[in-house]
């Protein structure tokens, strides 16, 4: 890295623009940056800092910036860093302004303006400047990753701050850790500590939790043992606890196996006393039921003794149905036609009844009352007379249903004449509004022509800002997809970094052993291909691990491949840019979701303007339609004048018809309502009339059937053996009471057998002599050996339950305990390298941390660096080493003496002088800005600056500094030096001056 102009304005103590040319000044290889007390020598350093990373050192950062402006500028002039620096081949101008608070360009009171970022590269090819960004993130992350340094790393590199290094020489292991640390960036170690802490109290939660468990079912264990199992003394987390358990549990499994022996022994006692008690009780049972039989059959021979009367009786009964059943069918015959007879006689009653309510309302028969008690024969001649006079009533019937038709005629002539009457009303109604209509609808007409031409005004509109949508969107995603492009650049940039590391390294132990690589190929008496010598007495041997041609090769094609994956990483990110700005330019800066609301807004008002637009041919078509309407209404008002017209005329005719024919069936009416309620009156008269003569002669016929059928069961009793008819009808049964007697009849000899079988057997009459049997003295024994036995088997099943579940909580806590055996190992495992790591563990002899041991190894480097150029500085006198020894209680890793060549002695950093601890400062920064530059990855630190302390040196050991850092232009490196020392202004020719005033400082370059 290379400074090569720096432009300043109002930034801290200078008021105006002023100007550095580092090229000029780095053209010497040392300059002087000096002035008075507060002139503004740091806030030149301030500036290079905050044009890269866009932020001040240490405690001069905050207030986000606006502590940064010149109290002495003018208030219309903004604050502005401007660098032009060069970097792995790249020149680059870096512009950064800060936030600012200016007065208002309109009304009173001020406003903040936002910071500002420019980012150029310098194109040789095109000899111009090319924009690459404006953006904050991207230009820090971009810097940040040409550099390969952090803001901190770069203040301690390149700003090297004297008094930082001096406090550094006398701090503790810890102060210089926290330091160390920031530089090397040793988190991932830190991580790795913390990882494997985490870890440990996580296997050790696991662990407690699966003791917990195994705890758990030892308890489950004694509750179901009982006092069988005592529960072990180890807690969770105590190594002795699962084979306590499982000592426990095999205790416990004996105990209860030899309890349910003993059950099995109780549980075949009590079933051999159940099984003889309930044989007892089966015999007792049977012994009560055979005496119990036997009683109950003499109950029932003394019960049949009894009822014997009456079973005569029933069988008498019988004998007399059966005999009656003789006479039934003449029984029958006879009460089938007296029904017959009956309903005939009613049926003619009721046919009289009907003709004289028929015959009373007719007037040609008024005074024959004599048909009332008419034969069958009267009855038929008045019947035939009623229907000649009906068959004169046809043409009044045509005349009475003409009249009908006229009334129908009329009405439907009053119904048009009414229907007129609403038409022309409705019409002229209509036709007086017709103007206001028209004039409605001209006016929606006009509205929706004015949306259609909106309509297509907005459709223009519409794909330009869909485009721009497309592309704000775009824009957002590509912005992702610029952050993803990044991470991977940088991931490939630090593959790269440590491929190429991993070369060099390979070919430094290469080298190193490049002895013994040539010495395999000497010949005795063949010249050496170094020396010449043909002797070869003592030729090199390979060490362990030495790396051949082979392996160097492959670190360095391995190297070559990341580069390439850089560069193409580099060259994607190139692409994503490009992108993201011609995404940038078509959508602008404005945010997707206002542009999605403008198009969200274009598109509500293009659909309301096409919904207003719609109604046009709707609009157009109803005043058609209305002009139409207003055309028929005018046609419909005409015709129903001639409507009017016609129906006078006809009206007059159908009056004068309907005169003549009312004449007429007046007439036929006889006195009713009309002439078919006349001729129905005499259809019901004749039909009457003819039904009256049929009932008489059906009444006459089942009176001659009822006479016979009295004769032909007179004679059928008789035959019987009854005296009477009446007779025989009282001994016959019907069928429920034949049934119900014949039931008795079987039932008393079914009973009768029964009971005499029963007396005849034998047994049941042996065992009557024999003395009560007693059931219940014998169910109670064999409910108590039942109450016995249940009680057997329920101890026998508790027992053979607490068996299976020990058994199945054994094999469970087993189970356990293999399952948590790898656990435990993993735990003691990560525990040890967790107590390692963190300095804890009795392994760690020096109880140094992992990252302690890590940053030990770089103060190593950094003290065989700082070495070099302080032996310089103090004549070969003093020499950097570092130093693991444990201080008091403390932990060991980072300490750092000096060994004094005068006294070869080795002593603590803080003993030296004033002036000592400044050069030995002064070499432990360059050989710390070696290091870092190496760690990041070997990018070359072309400008160096050295803040104070040369104050503190005499003149000899001045010049022992001055020739150390002049000697660093034989890098082409250029190195300026912050002091107020006037002997360095005589001995540095190339010398920036800064000049205080009250109008604020300024800068005079001279010499360069």
């Amino acid at each position: 890295m290379r400074l090569h102009r720096l432009d300043i304005t109002a930034f801290g103590p200078f008021g105006s623009t002023q100007s550095v040319d580092f090229d000029a000044l780095s053209g010497a290889g040392l300059f002087l940056l000096h002035g008075p007390t507060g002139a503004g020598k740091t806030s030149v350093l301030d500036a290079v800092c905050y044009a890269l990373y866009g932020s001040v050192p240490g405690a001069r950062q905050g207030g986000q910036g606006m502590h940064l402006r010149s109290d002495h500028a003018p208030p219309g002039t903004r604050t502005e860093v401007r660098l032009e620096v060069s970097v792995v081949g790249r020149r680059l101008e870096i512009t950064r302004q800060p936030p600012w608070e200016r007065p208002k360009l309109r009304g009173k009171g001020m406003t903040v303006d936002k910071a500002q970022t420019w980012l150029r590269e310098y194109d040789a090819r095109a000899a111009a400047w090319k924009d690459l960004s404006r953006s904050h993130q991207e230009i820090g992350a971009e810097v940040e990753q040409l550099l390969g340094m952090s803001r901190e790393q770069f203040c301690q590199v390149v700003l090297l701050p004297q008094g930082d290094f001096a406090r550094f020489l006398r701090a503790d292991a810890e102060a210089r850790g926290r330091l160390l640390g920031r530089l090397f960036d040793t988190q991932r170690f830190a991580d790795v500590e913390k990882r494997l802490a985490e870890r440990r109290r996580a296997t050790e939660a696991r662990v407690r939790e699966g003791d917990t468990a195994l705890l758990a079912d030892a308890h489950r264990m004694q509750q179901a043992a009982g006092d069988a199992m005592e529960l072990p003394e180890p807690e969770p987390g105590d190594p002795g606890l699962a084979e306590a358990v499982l000592q426990a549990a095999a205790v416990a499994r004996g105990t209860a196996r030899e309890r349910l022996d003993i059950a099995h022994c109780r549980l075949a006692a009590a079933e051999s006393a159940h099984a003889a008690a309930r044989h007892a009780l089966d015999e007792a049972r049977e012994l009560a039921r055979l005496q119990s039989r036997f009683a109950a059959a003499r109950e029932r021979a003394e019960r049949l003794t009894e009822r014997a009367g009456a079973h005569r009786e029933d069988r008498q009964r019988m004998e007399r149905a059966r005999k009656a059943e003789a006479v039934a069918p003449a029984l029958e015959l006879r009460e089938a036609a007296d029904r017959e007879h009956r309903e005939a006689t009613r049926a003619e009653a009721r046919a009289r009844g009907a003709l004289a309510d028929v015959y009373g309302g007719v007037d040609a028969y008024e005074g024959d009352g004599a048909y009332g008690d008419a034969g069958a024969s009267g009855l038929a001649a008045a019947g035939r007379r009623a229907a000649e006079e009906l068959g004169g009533l046809d043409a009044a019937r045509r005349a009475e249903r003409r009249l009908a038709e006229l009334a129908e005629e009329r009405a439907g002539l009053d119904r048009q004449e009414r229907a007129d009457e609403d038409v022309l009303s409705e019409a002229d109604a209509w036709l007086d509004g017709w103007d206001a209509t028209r004039a409605a609808l001209q006016s929606r007409l006009d509205s929706a022509q004015e949306a259609a031409t909106r309509a297509e005004q907005l459709a223009v509109q519409r794909e330009p800002m869909r485009r721009r949508l497309d592309a704000a969107r775009t824009r957002d995603r590509l912005a992702a997809d610029l952050a993803q492009a990044r991470q991977r650049t940088e991931e490939s940039r630090r593959r790269a970094l440590d491929a190429r590391a991993h070369w060099l390294d390979l070919k430094e132990q290469r080298l190193t052993g490049i002895a013994a690589e040539l010495a395999a190929h000497l010949t005795d008496g063949e010249p050496c291909a170094v020396c010449g010598a043909t002797e070869h007495p003592a030729p090199a041997r390979k060490a362990a691990g030495h790396v051949d041609r082979e392996t160097e090769d492959r670190a360095l094609a391995a190297s070559r491949r990341a580069e390439e994956q850089h560069t193409e990483d580099e060259r994607r990110l190139g692409e994503v840019r490009e992108a993201l700005a011609a995404a940038t330019a078509e959508a602008g800066d404005t945010p997707t979701a206002r542009l999605a609301a403008e198009a969200d807004h274009l598109e509500r008002e293009y659909a309301r303007a096409r919904h207003d637009a719609s109604a046009l041919h709707a609009v157009q078509q109803e005043l058609r339609r209305a002009e139409q309407e207003r055309e028929q209404r005018l046609a419909d008002r005409q015709q129903a004048a001639v409507r009017a017209a016609s129906r006078l005329t006809r009206r007059e005719t159908l009056e004068r018809e309907q005169a003549l024919l009312e004449a007429e069936v007046e007439q036929a009416r006889g006195g009713l309502g009309s002439v078919a309620a006349r001729a129905a009156q005499l259809e019901r008269l004749a039909a009457r009339l003819t039904e009256a003569a049929d009932a008489v002669r059906a009444a006459e016929a089942a009176a001659q059937r009822l006479k016979a059928a009295d004769a032909r069961l007179a004679d059928a009793a008789y035959r019987a053996g009854f005296d009477t008819p009446e007779a025989a009808v009282a001994a016959l049964l019907d069928p429920a009471a034949h049934r119900e007697l014949q039931h008795r009849l079987d039932a008393w000899q079914q009973e009768e057998a029964a009971v005499r079988a029963v007396l005849a057997e034998p047994g049941t009459a042996a065992v009557a002599q024999l003395p009560p049997a007693d059931p219940a003295a014998a169910e109670r024994a064999a409910a108590a050996a039942e109450r016995r036995l249940r009680e057997a088997g329920s101890a026998r099943d508790a027992a053979a339950r607490c068996c299976a579940e020990l058994d199945r909580l054994s094999a469970r806590a087993a189970e356990a305990v293999r399952r948590l055996a790898p656990l435990r190992a993993e735990h003691d495992r990560v525990a040890r390298l967790a107590a390692l790591t963190a300095g804890t563990s009795a392994d760690n002899e020096r109880r140094m941390r992992l990252e302690s041991y890590v940053l030990a190894a770089r103060l190593e480097q950094v003290a065989a660096a700082a070495t070099v150029r302080l032996q310089r500085m103090s004549s070969g006198r003093y020499t950097l080493v570092h130093s693991d020894d444990r201080t008091g209680r403390g932990r060991s890793g980072l300490g750092l003496h000096v060994v004094d060549a005068w006294t070869g002695r080795e002593r603590d950093t803080a003993t030296l002088s004033g002036g000592e601890t400044f050069f030995a400062s002064l070499a432990l920064a360059l050989g710390l800005a070696d290091v870092v530059t190496e760690e990041a990855g070997g990018v070359r630190l072309d400008t160096l600056f050295i803040d104070e302390g040369f104050g503190s040196l005499d003149d000899q050991t001045l010049d022992e500094v001055l020739d150390v850092l002049d000697g660093l232009r034989e890098r082409d490196r250029s190195v300026g030096i912050v002091s107020h020392v006037a002997d360095l202004r005589r001995r540095i020719h190339a010398q920036l001056e800064v000049v205080k005033s009250r109008s604020g400082s300024s800068l005079r370059q001279r010499g360069a």
